[in-house]
């Protein structure tokens, strides 16, 4: 497997995870460093709980795939990867912007976000076999 795939999978392993069991744990801290929410309502801290756990688990599956070789699977993983870094950019710049709710975090998230969406795509087109419509 490429080298930098590998080291792709464990950054969003690692970081995902992460942020998967801090929402599932404690989801008010994620909400105060991104958002600047000092409290949330109990809906809020549900479904952020419920992201957490959709976060563990791209970070599970992050992990697991980090030793695999090029394959349908793996082409699939890295989309969906692009797809939720991209979202997310996308999302927190709108939660800045339009509603006007940020926190400290804010801004670096974005960064980091748009930085791991540009790495994916980047790793995406280096897959032997695959095209962005897939050969299936």
């Amino acid at each position: 497997m490429n080298a930098t795939r590998r080291v792709f999978l464990v950054v969003i392993a690692a970081v995902e995870a992460a942020t998967g069991l801090g929402l599932l744990l404690l989801p008010s801290v994620p909400f105060a460093l991104l958002l600047g929410l000092e409290s949330a309502t109990v809906e809020a801290i549900f479904v952020g709980r419920i992201a957490g756990a959709a976060l563990l688990a791209i970070g599970a599956a992050s992990w697991m795939a980090r030793k695999d070789e090029s394959n349908s699977s793996l082409f699939g993983l890295l989309v969906g990867i692009l797809i939720y870094n991209t979202a997310v950019s996308i999302l927190l710049v709108y939660a800045a912007t339009v509603l006007k709710t940020t926190g400290v975090m804010l801004w670096p998230t974005v960064a980091f976000h748009a930085l791991l969406a540009v790495w994916g795509g980047l790793l995406l087109r280096g897959i032997p076999g695959e095209t962005p419509l897939g050969n299936r």
